[in-house]
């Protein structure tokens, strides 16, 4: 099996793109391969992607496309032949444009139920690689996605190119022969360049299955992002339990860089101890984003003086040079947070509240001072609901957002919260007051950890309903794709506090709590409808996303569950009635039921024994009063399973009564009394779930 490889060398590609870059060139150069049909079966891709490469290594390929029978349809008969049989100028233009040259007396006529049709059949002759490759990187260059085009001009200071970064060499083999192809100003040859510091020389490829080898070897390049990544990850877990230490290892700051180097070499750096006074979330992220190092804590968890950094440099010294020089720059960069650290702790929260007042938090809402007032009185009244201390989480509330006033906040934004709670103790505010402080954004994103407190919960959940409230207020729901206000993550956030934290708190009081405290807003109009129905589509992706079917979900989210934490329950309950051998009918007698009762406008009365006339309404009445008292009990233990059982001994009463009893008679008040016999029914079997929905 032949092997193709294809290698664009540029300048430094942007790190945070590479990984997309390099997976999309190879996905798209190997599809448009294959819709040409130049793969053999088994024919497997392997993807390269460095900081000045993209490139793919393509198993089992064809030097040239197989023949292929095809059939062309032409134009019909009677526009194609004139009087004497002879192509007319319509049918002489069809065939020139798809290149057909067949002689008329070759074309098929078939009928296709409409008009009869002239068709050619025949063979295509297969393509060359050659011209098969050109049509693929075409196709997989325009179909990258370049976060940002770059245009330059070529050495001949006159044709301009676009593309992510000036592109330098392109290389195309099939096994050991050249493929003559060009892009980007650029002839396909069999040479590259190596490490931009370890070589100096081109290197000249022998052949597409030694691209990988020759290039460590010679180049001291490691083409494969993943190896790269995988011994960035090794080396700097086995340095680290050298040291008896553990690393801060973010799979983003993994990706950047790896993406950073071409061929890593990890080195020890280290810090003045006095910085660890500064917390440490702060002295992460700074080695984190400034330097895109890897801080080190011990086994306790507590950050240590030391970090590690990835060069792509084989220092002669041992690295001697390179460490001290970070060490350097470290410095420096601890020191700016270090001095806004001591500098926040000079003016208390309290003390800034004040400021809010000219901080806008929204032009249509207000300031930041006048959203603090919304999410305290939100606060006050969800504490109540749940069982926190008011007053500390009105404290909580108030003091949430002063932090954003700080110099280290205003420097690194993904503190706020931490730092405000940092800010509190030292303030000496309570425990709990700083921990909502921090909690109260939580979570922050998908599978981030809850609130921890009850405190925490409640002002978490007052400035989540305080933005949905407002914003759905006036009008800026999510559309389609776009939530610049990541109003879905709100949401979600609200819906797994309760569930999660088993809150027995209504969504709805919690909806009426939020546009209670917008009254005061002007512009802000009554969306709770829309912020409820809102709640339910959240509902619906996150227990679609949990396994249960949009049948199941639709049933018992139909039911309108006074509280979320009945949901989950109410959805086992359904799945086990499904399972029952009398579901089916239950259902499809309830969707019937529905339909009837739909139909009818009057007011009905209490049920009527004595104006039964037929064994299967004395039937299904003496069941249905069973049941009811059954059911009520169980419902009201929280049993919904059992609920749902409950219904199925009455399946044959409810055939008889519909192969039996005709309930639109014209004795008025028979055919009332039969309708209430229904409804009292339909109640009884939708407690739990509206099982109509589960009607096939």
């Amino acid at each position: 099996m032949t092997c193709l490889l294809v290698e664009l060398q540029t300048e430094e590609l942007p790190p945070k793109a590479l990984k997309k870059l390099s997976e999309a060139f190879a996905r798209q150069l190997t599809a448009s391969l294959a819709a040409q049909h130049f793969l053999e079966e088994g024919s497997a891709t392997t993807t390269y992607g460095a900081p000045r490469r993209l490139a793919a290594l393509v198993t089992g390929v064809l030097a040239k496309s197989p023949d292929e029978a095809f059939k062309q349809k032409l134009v019909p008969v009677k526009v194609g032949l004139d009087a004497e049989g002879k192509a007319t100028p319509a049918l002489t233009k069809k065939m020139n444009a798809v290149g057909i040259t067949a002689d008329v007396s070759e074309l098929l006529r078939v009928n296709d139920g409409k008009n009869e049709q002239l068709v050619y059949e025949g063979v295509r002759p297969g393509v060359e690689l050659a011209a098969g490759l050109q049509t693929a990187l075409d196709a997989a260059l325009n179909n990258l996605p370049i976060p940002k085009v770059m245009h330059y001009q070529l050495s001949d200071g006159e044709t301009t190119v676009s593309f992510v970064r000036p592109a330098k060499h392109l290389t195309a083999l099939y096994g050991e022969e050249i493929v003559p192809v060009s892009v980007l100003g650029l002839k396909a040859d069999r040479v590259t360049s190596g490490h931009r510091f370890h070589t100096h020389e081109l290197i000249s490829l022998r052949s597409a299955e030694a691209y990988e080898a020759q290039m460590h070897d010679e180049g001291k390049v490691m083409v494969s992002f993943e190896a790269r990544r995988a011994k960035i990850l090794a080396d700097v877990n086995a340095r680290a339990n050298a040291l008896n230490a553990q690393a801060i290892v973010p799979e983003d700051l993994l990706d950047e860089v790896t993406a950073l180097t071409e061929w890593p070499v990890i080195y020890e750096s280290g810090f003045e101890e006095e910085f660890l006074e500064v917390p440490q979330e702060c002295l992460i992220l700074t080695m984190q984003q400034n330097q895109k190092y890897f801080a080190l804590e011990d086994k306790e968890g507590r950050l240590i003086n030391r970090f590690f950094l990835v060069s792509q440099l084989e220092a002669k010294d041992g690295g001697n040079a390179i460490s001290s020089g970070n060490a350097r720059v470290v410095r420096a960069r601890l020191a700016d947070a270090k001095f806004f650290y001591d500098q926040d702790r000079l003016t208390t929260l309290e003390s800034r509240i004040g400021q809010l007042k000219n901080v806008v938090y929204h032009n249509k809402l207000g300031t930041q001072a006048e959203r603090v007032e919304r999410v305290k009185a939100i606060a006050a009244r969800v504490a109540d609901l749940i069982g926190a201390d008011r007053d500390e989480a009105v404290r909580a509330a108030q003091l949430a957002k002063v932090d954003l006033l700080t110099l280290m906040v205003g420097e690194f934004p993904e503190l706020q919260g931490i730092m405000g709670e940092y800010y509190a103790l030292h303030d000496g505010e309570s425990e709990t007051v700083a921990k909502a402080i921090r909690e109260h954004y939580q979570p922050r994103f998908a599978g981030d950890a809850l609130p921890s407190t009850p405190v925490s919960l409640a002002v978490a959940l007052a400035d989540k309903l305080e933005t949905l409230s407002g914003l759905f207020g006036i009008g800026q729901m999510p559309t389609g794709d776009k939530d610049p206000f990541a109003l879905r993550r709100h949401a979600l956030g609200v819906l797994r506090m309760l569930l999660e934290k088993n809150l027995n708190v209504a969504l709805g009081d919690l909806i009426d709590i939020g546009y209670e405290a917008m009254g005061t807003v002007a512009g802000v109009k009554d969306s709770r409808a829309e912020l409820a129905a809102f709640f339910e589509d959240r509902l619906r992706v996150m227990f679609k996303e949990k396994g249960y079917s949009v049948q199941e979900i639709d049933a018992v989210l139909a039911a309108h569950p006074a509280t979320v934490i009945d949901v989950p329950a109410r959805l086992d309950a359904v799945r086990a009635f499904v399972a029952l051998p009398e579901a089916e009918a239950l259902a499809a007698a309830n969707k019937r039921i529905g339909n009837i009762l739909k139909k009818n406008e009057e007011q009905l009365p209490d049920v009527d024994a004595g104006l039964f006339e037929l064994d299967a309404e004395k039937t299904l009445w003496t069941m249905l009063q069973a049941a009811d008292v059954d059911v009520k009990a169980l419902y009201e233990k929280g049993a919904y399973t059992d609920v749902l059982k409950r219904l199925a001994p009455m399946k044959a009463a409810v055939d008889q009564f519909f192969e039996d009893v005709m309930v639109n008679v014209d004795n008025v008040q028979i055919r009332l009394n039969r309708l209430a016999l229904l409804d009292r029914l339909h109640r009884t079997m939708n407690k739990v779930a509206e099982l109509s929905r589960l009607a096939k």
